[in-house]
């Protein structure tokens, strides 16, 4: 099987990109260059790596990526840092009146 990586790019403007691949320097490499021009982030350039996590499925790492671009920012940002213990309690909640 082929090795997946989900990552997420940090762009100038401080928002984070969530992606899947199978090599990711090279795609790192394609967004720093903006090779797809009018994405997201080719329009928020320097863009830097900060996360990465390496599946041996593709099918989960495109579980794991679907999942994670609809986390908040501040969850996002936990997983970033490591902070595992807060990912329950950054979970977006729709309470019901």
């Amino acid at each position: 099987m082929q090795t997946s990586f989900v990552y997420i790019l940090e762009c100038a403007d401080h928002t984070f990109y969530v992606g899947v691949t199978a090599n990711i320097e090279q795609r790192l490499a394609e967004h720093q260059q903006g090779k797809y021009d009018g994405s997201y982030t080719s329009r928020r350039l320097p863009v830097e790596l900060v996360f990465y996590c390496q599946f041996m499925d593709i099918n989960l790492a495109i579980e794991f990526e679907k999942k994670i671009k609809k986390w908040s920012h501040a969850k996002k940002q936990a997983l970033i840092e490591g902070r595992f213990e807060d990912l329950t309690n950054l979970a977006r909640k729709n309470f019901k009146k």
